[in-house]
């Protein structure tokens, strides 16, 4: 699973991917919500403002993040050519919203996430487990 993120950065590298993911988590949500609120006389619109709201709550935890950003990224271009998409703002910020996906997805999720946690790197001493004592 490590192959699947290129780094976790910390420090101020990781604030900014910090930020790319809240940005991204507030934009999926607003797409989310109007297209559900328009979404009542419509009977699939309501599947892709979903997917909107489960990716970004997905991406502001950092949960499997090249996956989910990459999914709401199609998701996203997917609303913009739609019929219904004019209200939301018209589809340049869609597909502005669908390059900020494409760039997290590649990036990575950073120090401060859940996919950091479970698939970051973990440096074991061998020496301890066996109960030597390490070189000085």
């Amino acid at each position: 699973m490590q192959r699947l993120f290129s780094t976790f950065p910390s420090g101020w590298p990781g604030v900014g991917l910090l930020l790319l993911r809240v940005i991204l988590f507030v934009a999926l949500i607003h797409f989310g919500l109007v297209r559900l609120s328009e979404a009542s006389s419509e009977g699939m619109g309501i599947v892709p403002a979903w997917i909107a709201i489960l990716a970004g709550v997905f991406l502001l935890a950092g949960l499997w993040t090249p996956l989910i950003a990459a999914v709401a990224g199609l998701d996203v271009v997917l609303m913009a050519f739609s019929l219904s998409a004019a209200p939301l703002g018209g589809s340049g910020v869609h597909i502005m919203v669908a390059v900020l996906a494409s760039s997290v997805a590649m990036l990575g999720p950073g120090a401060w996430s859940v996919d950091a946690r479970l698939f970051g790197r973990k440096r074991i001493d061998i020496d301890r487990r066996r109960g030597r004592k390490p070189p000085l």
